[in-house]
């Protein structure tokens, strides 16, 4: 009998200390910004834009600086548009959607998210641990052009959510790390972004960008390392630096001017003489 009873109390009790398993808060979803660079500065509908391939001495126009700045922006923002339009748009998402609790500290934020009039499936988790947050976001698609359930990015955040990494991969077709994202928080401002193309056996490994707000007049800035693959044929470096709210700036790129020297636009992205400071 007192087997039994003992047995009884195991069937009955075990359950309930389960549910009864501390859940404390769920983790706080690092910024979208962590995941999405400012292109806003270089949009190509912001002024009569022209795409360069080849130096300064080719063409004459009055926003060359300006334009040669938005080309290398815009190959990391068509980049991110044609691959990673779904995984950064359902992480968008998750900043709007309440988790619920799994367990093991692990919490999960679940939904549906139209991209291009296409609906998905989107599920992120983050697991706690005394090392900082594990972050898996896994998505599908039903109908035409469907695909099962798969790991599209994943990233961990530091304890006190200053710092942390994203790896996204290509597709569902090729699931291969493709892009890896590093960033960080002074304050309550996303200030450094960096990314890095990974993917193995693409000319463009090994390519980066990195993004960052300063202080200054001009308070943003991008460092660009990328394999340009129109006409160049080779890495090239560019420093561009602006005004997030004057808009005027300046590039460095000896590849497209021949030149060391910084080429400077003002507020309305035409050609100007750089201050000589």
């Amino acid at each position: 009998m007192k087997k039994l009873f003992v047995a009884f109390l195991v069937l009955v009790l075990v359950p309930v200390f389960q549910s009864c398993e501390k859940k404390g808060n769920p983790p706080v979803i690092p910024p979208f910004e962590t995941m999405a660079i400012d292109f806003s500065n270089f949009s190509t509908e912001t002024k009569s834009f022209q795409q360069f391939d080849l130096p300064k001495s080719t063409v004459a126009v009055p926003n060359l600086n300006w334009s040669i700045a938005a080309t290398v922006a815009g190959v990391w923002n068509t980049l991110l548009f044609v691959n990673l339009a779904v995984p950064v748009a359902a992480f968008k998402k998750a900043l709007e959607t309440k988790p619920s609790y799994l367990d093991n500290k692990k919490w999960q934020w679940k939904y549906s998210v139209d991209v291009l009039s296409v609906k998905y499936t989107a599920r992120l988790t983050g697991q706690i641990s005394s090392t900082g947050v594990k972050w898996e976001m896994y998505i599908s698609r039903e109908g035409a052009g469907g695909f099962a359930e798969f790991l599209w990015f994943e990233g961990t955040s530091a304890p006190d959510g200053k710092s942390g990494q994203w790896v996204l991969y290509h597709n569902w077709q090729e699931q291969v790390p493709v892009l890896q994202i590093d960033w960080k928080i002074t304050g309550t401002e996303v200030n450094s972004v960096k990314y890095t193309y990974i993917k193995t056996g693409s000319a463009m490994k090994d390519s980066y960008i990195e993004y960052g707000l300063t202080t200054g007049d001009l308070n943003a800035y991008y460092n660009v390392h990328y394999y340009e693959s129109t006409s160049m044929l080779k890495f090239i470096d560019v420093q561009i630096k602006w005004s997030t709210t004057g808009h005027h700036g300046r590039i460095k790129a000896p590849d497209y001017f021949g030149d060391d020297l910084w080429h400077c636009w003002d507020s309305n992205y035409n050609d100007t003489e750089c201050p000589s400071r």
